[in-house]
């Protein structure tokens, strides 16, 4: 089973989790694609405790810095 995202962030916190990253690649459209092997189907709910952990916080705060540097 495969598991596939385009959040940067998402893929970050799956491979903290242990999860094997097969491939990223960067799509015609400018979109990112991270494709990890799921064979327990773990991907899923590791993606919800993303959205309730710090990890989300930290990746908010980031974009959130980013906006005002290039908005400056």
């Amino acid at each position: 089973m495969k598991y596939i995202t385009s959040d940067i962030a998402i893929a970050a916190f799956l491979m903290m989790k242990g999860m094997k990253l097969i491939s990223a690649t960067r799509e015609r459209n400018g979109r990112f694609r991270f494709e990890f092997d799921d064979p327990n189907k773990e991907a899923d709910q590791y993606a919800v405790e993303f959205v309730n952990s710090e990890s989300a916080k930290f990746d908010a705060n980031m974009k959130n810095l980013k906006n005002i540097l290039f908005k400056s």
